[in-house]
């Protein structure tokens, strides 16, 4: 197999980069330091965000695969760059939520870090110019996004995500209060892991203290945003060897 080449800018987000590559079947990732909130409403530079979020998720996946549940990482390439399965993504947002926190305790008579037995799972329609709305039932199937079957397997799938990661981060003293999803189809039609999984898209507790380890520094301006992730990719690293390398 031809050495993966790095070619044109594909699409842009607000975290990361994505390029096409002499590799059909493979695109490369680059993450930014870009730190955003609020639908963009407000942003930031923080320098090295993105090599500890590229280095964070690199290492989850590797923990998840290893686990036995499959996303579109295929290895790292030279920091702060990953190469993953080309898909064709599904625009919703799947969060799953251990305890309540954050906009649900303003949407919902529930008291913060009460305990929500099973998670809950919400979908959300995934489009900033309309505010990423949640969607209903009925909301769902107007815009068939899902099959009955895919939406089953999607739901099954990130209940599975939740289960392996709870238990990864109580092996490193993190509790796992919620977390956001993205998923993709690839060529065959398959329903793959996508985006990242990082203190971007997790709220993460300090087991012991409920100190904030994730976006939440940056949302409410509680400071050390990028010490906070270091502390992340720390307990993180103690999961196991350096992440591979994409060949």
């Amino acid at each position: 197999m031809k050495e993966l080449e790095i070619g044109d800018l594909l699409h842009e987000g607000k975290a990361k980069k994505v390029f096409h590559t002499n590799h059909k079947a493979v695109v490369a990732v680059q993450f930014k330091d870009d730190a955003t909130a609020f639908n963009a409403q407000k942003k930031a530079q923080l320098a090295g965000k993105g090599l500890l979020n590229w280095e964070i998720s690199a290492r989850l996946f590797e923990a998840l695969e290893n686990r036995g549940v499959a996303s579109h990482y295929l290895g790292c390439l030279e920091p702060g760059w990953m190469a993953v399965q080309a898909l064709k993504i599904v625009p919703l947002e799947v969060v799953l939520r251990n305890l309540a926190a954050g906009s649900l305790c303003k949407q919902l008579p529930i008291a913060p870090g009460s305990s929500l037995q099973p998670a809950l799972l919400d979908l959300f329609y995934k489009d900033d110019a309309l505010g990423d709305p949640l969607l209903t039932e009925a909301r769902l199937k107007l815009l068939a996004l899902l099959e009955p079957a895919e939406r089953v397997q999607l739901e099954a799938i990130s209940r599975d995500v939740n289960r392996v990661l709870q238990q990864i981060f109580v092996e490193i003293n993190i509790t796992l209060v919620d977390f956001k999803l993205e998923f993709g189809r690839c060529d065959a039609g398959k329903l793959l892991l996508a985006d990242e999984i990082s203190p971007d898209t997790c709220r993460l507790w300090n087991q012991s203290d409920q100190r904030v380890l994730d976006k939440d520094r940056f949302r409410k301006d509680l400071g050390g945003v990028v010490e906070a992730y270091g502390e992340v990719l720390k307990r993180v690293q103690g999961l196991g060897p350096t992440p591979r390398q994409y060949r």
